[in-house]
């Protein structure tokens, strides 16, 4: 039966659940944006959660962690660019080669760091507000980065539409022999684009050894690489929708654990795969109408350029 204590409880594990997502999809998105596909995702989030949970245990400063789990995606997306953008390698192969090799890294780089813990992010308390009844523990009692990741979709809303840099980055995606014809480094904004996504995936990463499940578990992210990959598609390159879609999914993703509470009686496997069968309804339903996936999509995405 549903109660008002496992409502809120859902509500407020669907935060969590969809944060990783959010800011790990924005970076894909603006990678997408500028023309590059990258399908390392899974691969990059994974070393940011070993190295993130790894820096934070040794040092006991979290924002350490985030930091270098930042700098590892990074390092993963430099490889990634520099097969793709400089030596021109196919993007769809060496993205999947390049979450093959983020599997093996991390669990190579984790095989000591197995059963141990880390004091898990704190959530933030805002006099008053935190202690209003239903609202305070739905609005206000949320880690850091939850806020962080809606300001992360609104600032990329805003760069994208509002600035030069987002028109920039747009051109680079729709018209890349066009936008060098005129001058703008189209190799160089790519470039730029693919360590952005690799920072946030690794900070998406970092997110789930540090708050969601403040350990190391090889294989931790158990696909939420390639949910966040299709999330920018049924989100048709849109930050409402990849904010949107990650909620959906979080919420799916936290009703295997609140199922039993709220008196649905189904299958526990049945639950735990619900997550990844939403994620395939929703695609079937969208990409039923090639002019609604094909509205935002960049022009080149996934296809080389090579400067003249």
């Amino acid at each position: 039966m549903m109660t008002t204590e496992l409502l809120i409880a859902f509500l407020a594990s669907t935060a969590g659940a969809a944060t990783p997502l959010v800011v790990a999809s924005m970076g894909e998105l603006v990678t997408e944006r500028s023309g590059v596909l990258n399908l390392g995702m899974e691969g990059m989030m994974l070393v940011g959660a070993v190295v993130g949970f790894g820096v934070t245990l040794s040092t006991g400063q979290m924002s350490l962690g985030l930091l270098a789990a930042m700098l590892a995606g990074m390092a993963m997306a430099l490889i990634f660019g520099f097969l793709v953008l400089t030596l021109q390698t196919n993007q769809v192969a060496t993205g999947l080669a390049l979450t093959l090799f983020g599997i093996g890294l991390s669990a190579y780089m984790g095989r000591g760091l197995v059963g141990q813990t880390v004091a898990p992010m704190p959530h933030l308390e805002f006099p008053l507000l935190s202690q209003l009844p239903f609202v305070g523990p739905l609005l206000f009692r949320f880690d850091g980065m939850v806020y962080a990741s809606l300001a992360l979709a609104l600032l990329v809303a805003y760069l994208l539409a509002r600035t030069r840099l987002g028109l920039l980055i747009r051109a680079v995606g729709e018209a890349p022999q066009a936008a060098h014809a005129i001058g703008y480094p189209v190799i160089g904004l790519r470039y730029g684009t693919v360590l952005f996504g690799g920072a946030l995936a690794g900070l998406g990463g970092a997110y789930l050894s540090l708050a969601l499940t403040p350990m190391w578990v090889e294989g931790m992210t158990a696909g939420r690489g390639w949910i966040a990959l299709a999330q920018v598609v049924f989100a048709t390159w849109k930050p409402r929708g990849v904010v949107l879609g990650a909620y959906l999914f979080g919420g799916v993703t936290v009703l295997q654990f609140h199922g039993q509470g709220m008196g649905l009686a189904i299958p526990a496997e049945f639950l735990s795969m619900l997550p990844y069968l939403a994620t395939i309804v929703v695609l079937m339903i969208i990409c039923r109408n090639p002019q609604t996936i094909l509205l935002n999509k960049p022009v080149s995405l996934g296809q080389n350029f090579k400067p003249e």
